[in-house]
């Protein structure tokens, strides 16, 4: 082998594993991997030029260095790992076409007709002599209205059922019919009747009017529902919409969910509403008599009971409604939920729903811990075949129930494991849609309008009116989106950054470094034996030991 094409170092290299030194070959490599590191500040820790002082103290500044680094890059790896979503405007406005109308639901706060149950005269007759003068339909019927009207009314008078599997029945039985209660409708400037855009649903107000929903089989999964009752009476289907994906394209304005093209009142829904004055009652509801109303997703079951606006008799109402809707970009669909802070709509299986949504889930889950609680639901929960309807005297165990199930959140803030709230994992919906609405009202003077038109009510005695009318305030809204704060490719490049600026460390000088730790001893060692081979070529050899300069 000829010497004089190999380095200095090469040749110390050789000449220290020629001599059977482990350590010594370790020491020579590492003083090679200094003086030829592109890592700042390595090429001193070898160089026996420097003095001991000035090595400790390049030493210390590397390690300092390496330190200081490696606390930044934790700093940004816990980002990255607690925090790697952010929601942000998205870069285009919507339109309002792209999004179904608002599903309206509307309740009326006149729970039984009087022809069936005057609330009030049963009432003082309860307070007075109770069971001993009323029939058993009656009592049913009282019942039963007991678990839509205010709680506090029958606390104290006992009403002895604990199930009562009949009590949609009931309501139904003395409840307003759509018909009446929805005097007038027009959609998009086409009048007509409301019976064309209104379906029936059980609420947990009792029997509400629901418009623009989806159908009990494109949200419920009806299979695993009971077969007493129907949650939702609508029969439309919606094939070319859906949450996650919107509405297919080439889709035409006749397709359901209802849409409309534009922002305004022409645009949107009209309804004139109608309670009877001799229906009224002030004990079952209270002094305010009218309507609540809910605007929700098509997607979601109303829980009227939770939020709603009111529409008082005599009023007017308008509704402006503004959209907000959150979408989730295709990068952060590899994340895990937990991760994004969302469900998709293929992860998170709902027993009772096909469609997740947080709503759903909660409600669900509320379910679950009423079940849990008082061996029953209420009527308007979701609920299989082998489970019972909580009955009139279950009244205060739901509602109790359902307060529990919000403190649990505080209640079990350290210790999550008995939190049950926290175990439904009711996340938000990676794609959602509110609606936010801003409300004006104003006297309705319907007997002056209806006299000066000279149209006689006569068919309709005590009538008392209130009118409705909701819309979209702008043709287009901002959508928020979640999208990367911090995806693979920044965090490589915030630590590159991070790297550079304490040690010039680059990818290629983690590539130096293995190569000294695993490439390059097998190199020398390869040498090695070269340089042996030709040593026993000639004998007997000359033992010469070959010294290179000092570095």
């Amino acid at each position: 082998m000829d010497s004089r094409s190999v380095s200095n170092f090469e040749l110390k290299a050789i000449n220290a594993w020629d001599k059977r030194n482990f350590r010594r070959g370790i020491k020579s490599l590492f003083l090679e991997y200094c003086s030829n590191s592109t890592v700042h500040g390595v090429k001193y820790f070898g160089c026996k030029r420097r003095t001991l002082f000035e090595k400790i103290w390049w030493i210390a500044t590397f390690l300092l260095s390496v330190y200081g680094c490696s606390r930044l890059i934790q700093n940004i790896y816990r980002k990255w790992d607690q925090t790697p979503v952010i929601v942000s405007f998205a870069e285009k406005s919507t339109p309002v076409w792209q999004i179904p109308f608002p599903a309206v639901t509307i309740c009326p706060e006149t729970k039984a007709l009087s022809q069936y149950i005057n609330f009030t005269e049963v009432y003082s007759q309860i307070n007075e002599t109770y069971r001993a003068e009323m029939d058993d339909e009656t009592f049913d019927r009282i019942r039963a209205l007991a678990q839509v009207c205010d709680s506090h009314i029958l606390r104290d008078v006992p009403l002895n059922q604990t199930t009562d599997p009949n009590v949609v029945d009931w309501l139904r039985n003395v409840s307003m019919p759509l018909e009446k209660a929805l005097f007038f409708c027009r959609w998009r400037r086409t009048p007509g009747l409301c019976t064309d855009h209104f379906t029936e649903t059980i609420t947990n107000e009792g029997i509400c009017f629901t418009f623009n929903s989806l159908s009990a089989g494109e949200m419920l999964r009806v299979d695993k529902l009971h077969s007493d009752y129907e949650y939702i009476s609508e029969k439309r289907q919606a094939p070319l919409w859906s949450l996650e994906n919107g509405y297919s394209e080439n889709t035409d304005m006749d397709t359901y969910p209802e849409r409309v093209l534009g922002a305004g009142a022409r645009a949107g829904l009209y309804i004139l509403l109608n309670l009877y004055k001799h229906d009224t009652d002030f004990i079952c509801r209270g002094p305010v008599q009218g309507f609540k109303i809910l605007l929700h997703p098509s997607s979601e079951f109303p829980q009227v009971s939770k939020q709603y606006y009111r529409v008082p008799l005599h009023q007017e109402v308008i509704i402006s409604v503004k959209p907000q809707m959150i979408t989730t970009s295709d990068g952060l669909r590899d994340y895990t939920p937990e991760g994004r802070q969302c469900f998709f709509n293929h992860e998170r299986y709902l027993r009772f729903f096909k469609v997740y949504t947080q709503q759903n889930c909660e409600m669900e889950c509320n379910t679950n811990y009423t079940l849990h609680k008082c061996g029953c639901v209420k009527f308007s929960m979701m609920r299989d075949n082998l489970t019972d309807v909580c009955g009139a005297s279950m009244i205060d165990c739901y509602n109790e129930a359902e307060d529990e199930l919000l403190e649990e959140d505080v209640k079990y803030m350290v210790n999550k494991t008995r939190n049950f709230r926290a175990r439904c994992n009711c996340l938000p919906a990676c794609t959602s849609i509110q609606y936010d609405a801003e409300i004006s009202q104003a006297d309705l003077d319907w007997k002056s309008l209806f006299a000066a038109y000279r149209t006689p009510l006569d068919d309709e005695p005590g009538a008392q009116f209130a009118r409705l009318t909701i819309y979209f305030k702008e043709a287009q809204f901002i959508t928020s989106k979640r999208s990367e704060l911090y995806g693979l490719t920044d965090f490589l490049a915030n630590c590159g950054g991070l790297l550079g600026l304490f040690m010039g460390v680059s990818l290629l000088s983690l590539a130096e470094l293995f190569y000294f730790c695993s490439i390059r001893p097998f190199t020398i060692l390869r040498m090695l034996r070269v340089k042996r081979r030709e040593s026993n070529a000639i004998f007997p050899p000359p033992i010469v030991e070959v010294k290179a300069k000092e570095f």
